[in-house]
């Protein structure tokens, strides 16, 4: 994967830019832990622990030493580790063998590993991940009349 590209004129590199043809890659590294959600278009690899939603990312890989405590939502979600929540995946879900997922999983296509671990319901329908939508958490105002 590219982070820089080369400009044409003198050579030199700068970033790449959001619209190029590779998505980012980000990594919530072993005994890092994270407190709220999180929004990517890109992979995203955990080998730490995130408390939170995990939204819109194109691939999610859970390592052995990783947990997410919260909802998945992705294109593709690998785990190697532990889920405490709903896993929405639009394409598949690997569930290798050291894996265990609390909770419901909704997918087109899974693999399970043996030895993996699911205590939840599995919907494999396009219907059900089409139903599913990768949700906003919007928030309203409110108005106090006394």
């Amino acid at each position: 994967m590219a982070m820089f590209s080369k400009d044409a004129k003198d050579g030199s590199e700068r970033p790449e830019s959001k619209g190029g043809a590779e998505a980012a890659l980000s990594i919530i590294a072993f005994g890092m832990k994270v407190h709220g959600d999180i929004e990517t278009s890109g992979v995203l690899k955990i080998e730490g622990t995130i408390e939170g939603t995990i939204r819109g990312a194109r691939q999610v890989l859970i390592g052995r030493q990783g947990e997410v405590k919260g909802d998945v939502h992705a294109r593709e979600v690998v785990v190697g580790g532990k889920i405490d929540g709903t896993v929405t995946a639009a394409e598949r879900v690997e569930v290798q063998g050291t894996s265990a997922i609390n909770g419901d999983i909704y997918t087109k296509s899974i693999v399970v590993l043996e030895g993996g671990r699911i205590n939840g319901t599995v919907r494999m329908d396009d219907r059900t991940t089409q139903q599913r939508p990768v949700a906003e958490v919007k928030t309203m105002p409110v108005a106090v009349v006394r």
